[in-house]
């Protein structure tokens, strides 16, 4: 069984009016049309029956979960970002969940890390894990690697990735290309 794994295609990261869009993430998905290409992939998904699950990374307003160590995360709190209950979190409306859809919230990198994910995934059945997101050298490439190591068959859709700049994209492609398929929209088969 197969599902695609949506991660982190969160206002605060990806729209222009995001906390943290700015850091180039909006401008390529302006450049490549990645949303587009991402919303049509969950439409062939769930046209075939196989579940389409939402992953966003995501704090409480104390921002207790947060890694207040991480040169990524440590100061989401200074300038509100991730606040969960908020716009900032909400999926952007392109790719939103539709009812039914599994939302999971993390409050790391990747989406296995303190989370019910894997569990939920060996529950349904799933052997197969198609990814897209933003950022691909942060959460899809984490969270390939996790799955890699949990036995999951992983399959990268790299033009329905967003990262900050194409350098940071390709360089994360060329990683993953040794523990997953790396393949595009356009030649998706969902058998």
């Amino acid at each position: 069984m197969k599902a695609l794994l949506c991660l982190d295609f969160e206002n605060d990261i990806v729209h222009p009016e995001g906390k943290v869009a700015g850091k180039g993430y909006a401008a390529f998905n302006q450049t490549h049309e990645c949303l587009v290409r991402a919303a049509q992939t969950q439409s062939k998904f769930r046209q075939a029956g196989f579940p389409v699950l939402h992953i966003r990374v995501g704090f409480s307003a104390s921002y207790a979960e947060q890694p207040k160590t991480s040169p990524l995360m440590g100061q989401a709190h200074n300038f509100g970002a991730f606040k969960l209950d908020s716009w900032g979190t909400e999926f952007l409306s392109e790719v939103a969940p539709v009812p039914d859809e599994l939302i999971i919230t993390k409050h790391r990198v990747g989406a296995f890390y303190g989370t019910a994910l894997n569990l939920t995934l060996k529950t349904m059945g799933i052997k197969e894990l198609f990814l897209i997101g933003v950022a691909t050298d942060m959460v899809v490439e984490s969270t390939a690697r996790e799955a890699h190591d949990r036995d999951f068959v992983v399959t990268i859709i790299s033009d329905c990735c967003i990262a900050a700049n194409d350098k940071d994209h390709q360089r994360s492609l060329e990683n993953m290309q040794k523990l997953s398929t790396i393949i595009t929209s356009d030649t998706l088969e969902l058998n």
